[in-house]
């Protein structure tokens, strides 16, 4: 792939053009995180509106996740086999077209074919746009800054989603539709231009069809049950034998993978143990998160009486502190390492949580609601910039869409599974009346269970730090043991160091 940082310059100071494609690449994460998050507050003027009911209005929510979260799988692998640039615009023009007709529709169903379609296409702009970055910025801090500044845009783009959801709303809901679509097209036109060509894998074996299908069914299966158990009851016969023939073609994907050439997902990738906490870590972060955003819009809105517009503001110090932290990531990577970030990230993220459990039905913002979106703020900053650094590192750049496609999925499978939890247990406990008191008493044991699904991944994540005291350890008597034959060949002795720090970094990064 011709890459920008082809330059030596370019090794030591980013050019114009690799600005510009960061800023195309970014510009697709930010709206992938605002078309999620504006969505929501629209959701009862869009009702109104097309007259649909509570059920259909769901799907406007669940068929972006169902499209996105479903095909991350294809979308990741795609990447890699027909092209990361040429898979990345072609859907980035597709999630252009479905936002102009999402914005145009007048009728559910098609509002939510819109939907779907928009689901569809960032599950190949995302990992397609996480490969780019991987493949373009060498391992190592510019990478890390490149990815700072990349996954930063996500959650400033959550946030802002919220903003002006409140905003446009008030005009009219098409707004928060239409809006993303030009902002799409400026990107699709930049990116022609500015993102670098990559070359299609030649060297693959074949095309996984058979695992492309059954990975696609599977994740389909698996979102789609997921997001209708609250609904429909997690022990009917329908969600019991929905998640029954999830673990078949789960079971019949992987007999598939392990002997294809060319398998939609390399199994092997999971035998690293930094690869796996990266998986269940990204896991635990966004559903505790999703669980939490879900909860506390409700009290805000439901309980408090709280505008839209007014819930949106009291979650910004939780985005502004990631944005403001973007350009500042990398080097704290570089320094500390991902896993102790990270394991920094859930703790702050557990006592965020659980401050928050102290709410009340007259809560003083400064003192009781602005300290936990400051600690869940520090910790979004912590904790996605760093996995993706640690799910990228170590991987060839053949197989940087499979993993981000991968990484990608377990964000989306995580947030739709635990925010049905979270569901679950609020209607389980919510039998005590319709008293205020009574409903922020059902909404405390889902407090309850974000904060040990956040504690969970705190666990897991942990147990990553003493991988890297050994590895620190090796690194220092790589450093000492040649330096005897340094004294005597200072040039080769020097190298050798070097040499012997980079590959112990490369295998830490695959264990």
């Amino acid at each position: 792939m011709t890459s920008p940082l082809t330059s030596p310059a370019a090794q030591g100071r980013w050019t114009p053009r690799l600005w510009g494609t960061l800023l195309v690449l970014c510009a697709a994460m930010f709206l992938d995180a605002l078309d999620v998050s504006m969505v929501g507050v629209a959701l009862p003027s869009i009702g109104s509106e097309l007259d649909l009911s509570t059920s259909t209005l769901q799907w406007i929510v669940s068929g972006y996740i169902l499209g996105y979260g479903g095909l991350l799988l294809l979308g990741g692998r795609t990447a890699d086999l027909l092209g990361r640039r040429q898979v990345f615009l072609v859907a980035l023009g597709v999630f252009a077209l479905a936002s102009l007709l999402g914005g145009l529709v007048d009728s559910g169903p098609l509002l939510i074919a819109s939907r779907f379609i928009k689901g569809l296409s960032a599950a190949f702009t995302a990992p397609a746009g996480l490969s780019i970055i991987t493949t373009t910025f060498p391992e190592g801090p510019l990478r890390n800054r490149a990815l700072s500044i990349y996954t930063t845009c996500a959650a400033t783009g959550f946030s802002m989603g919220l903003v002006l959801s409140g905003l446009l709303t008030e005009a009219s809901w098409r707004l928060t539709m239409l809006l993303p679509a030009p902002i799409a097209v400026i990107a699709l036109v930049a990116g022609l231009k500015l993102i670098p060509r990559s070359e299609r894998d030649r060297t693959h074996r074949g095309y996984d069809i058979p695992g492309a299908v059954l990975g696609t069914a599977s994740m389909l299966l698996l979102v789609f049950t997921v997001v209708q158990a609250p609904e429909v009851g997690w022990t009917t016969a329908r969600t019991l034998l929905s998640f029954t023939a999830v673990a078949v073609l789960l079971t019949v994907f992987v007999r598939v993978e392990r002997r294809s050439p060319s398998p939609l997902i390399r199994l092997g990738v999971l035998r690293s143990g930094n690869q796996i906490r990266a998986q269940l870590g990204a896991m635990m972060f966004f559903g505790s998160y999703v669980g939490f955003q879900f909860l506390v819009t409700l009290y805000m809105q439901s309980l408090l009486g709280w505008s839209a517009l007014h819930t949106a503001l009291a979650f910004l110090p939780a985005g502004a502190l990631v944005a403001l932290s973007a350009t500042k990531m990398g080097a704290i990577v570089d320094r500390f390492g991902t896993p102790r970030l990270i394991v920094a990230g859930f703790a702050l993220m557990v006592v965020g949580y659980a401050l928050f459990l102290r709410v009340d039905l007259d809560p003083v913002y400064a003192a009781v609601i602005l300290p936990s979106m400051l600690l869940i703020g520090a910790a979004c900053a912590l904790v996605f910039p760093s996995l993706n650094i640690q799910a990228t590192n170590g991987v060839d750049d053949h197989e940087q869409g499979m993993v981000s496609g991968l990484l990608n999925t377990s964000v989306q499978v995580g947030g739709a599974i635990f925010l049905a939890i979270v569901t679950a247990v609020v209607t389980a406990n919510s039998s005590g009346g319709s008293s205020p008191q009574a409903v922020l008493d059902s909404y405390r044991p889902g407090l309850v269970v974000v904060t040990a699904v956040a504690l969970a991944g705190l666990l897991i994540t942990a147990t990553g730090l003493r991988g890297q005291r050994t590895r620190q350890t090796t690194i220092l008597v790589a450093k000492s043991g040649p330096a005897s034959d340094a004294e005597s060949v200072p040039e080769t002795g020097a190298d050798r160091t070097e040499e012997l720090v980079r590959e112990d970094e490369r295998v830490a990064a695959r264990d």
